[in-house]
């Protein structure tokens, strides 16, 4: 009996172990090359080199706005590259929006390794570039955050006043995500990158507009739902009864994202 003990006690820290040792490996699904814009059916792309603050040169797409209208910065979710958010950009750009879709590093061909302190500095850097560069302010740019850009978003929205920002999809902290696909692991006290939006969302000094599916099949909907409780007015959520995680664009959300923006 207490061989069995013993053994099972050795498979638990083995496999504990390897979680914890390759978690960069799981919460980060690096992504190869995207093809150029004109690939994607987009027109008007600049595709650009944004260095970040630590020398890291990040691959970004970039369509200018018409006049007077405001600039979207679309932070990408985990896996596939730039290239697969180019039905999304193309919406935003139709309606005479600027927008500057950017790839963290490790992703689209990004030297670099993405870690949360990391992805910080990448949006940050690339926050200040636009500033420096195109002659934008920050009440005139929207922050997109999709799924784990999410998490970006939020940091940044703790710093800067901005138009708005967008969470599509977003999670309370990686560590609950853990906790409940680990359950019989201690993974609050293992979890490198804890991307903890909850504790922050109440700190967002923009408005807030979150969007989910309650089918999501990844980040359970009740994440968006608890986010969206702590959040400070100005807020609004749109929550799809038959969406998921990753179809959310066919229901057309991307007008309820611009009528919000109207109103504020």
């Amino acid at each position: 009996m207490i061989k069995y003990i013993i053994s099972a006690f050795f498979i638990y820290l083995l496999i504990g172990s390897m979680i914890f040792l390759f978690q960069r490996k799981i919460i980060f699904n690096i992504s190869g090359k995207p093809n150029k814009p004109e690939d994607y059916e987009l027109s008007n792309i600049k595709e650009l080199k944004i260095q970040t603050s630590d020398g890291v040169d990040l691959l970004a797409w970039y369509s200018r706005p018409k006049k007077n209208q405001p600039m979207l910065v679309y932070f990408h979710g985990n896996s596939f590259d730039i290239g697969e958010r180019a039905d999304r950009i193309k919406r935003y750009i139709n309606n005479g929006w600027g927008v500057l879709l950017l790839a963290w590093r490790g992703y689209s061909g990004n030297l670099g390794k993405p870690t949360e302190k990391n992805l910080y500095i990448d949006g940050e850097s690339t926050i200040k570039w636009i500033i420096d560069n195109l002659n934008f302010d920050y009440e005139n740019l929207i922050i997109y955050g999709e799924s784990l850009g999410c998490a970006v978003a939020v940091e940044l929205g703790t710093r800067y006043k901005f138009k708005s920002i967008i969470l599509e999809s977003p999670f309370t902290s990686i560590t609950d995500i853990a906790q409940k696909r680990y359950k019989i692991y201690p993974v609050r006290y293992l979890v490198l990158d804890k991307f903890d939006n909850y504790s922050k969302i109440d700190k967002i000094l923009s408005p807030i507009l979150i969007i989910s599916g309650k089918k999501d099949e990844v980040i359970p909907h009740s994440h968006s739902k608890k986010l969206f409780l702590k959040a400070n007015n100005p807020k609004k959520n749109l929550f799809i009864d038959e969406a998921m995680h990753n179809n959310l664009y066919d229901f057309n959300i991307d007008k309820e994202v611009i009528e919000f923006n109207s109103l504020i």
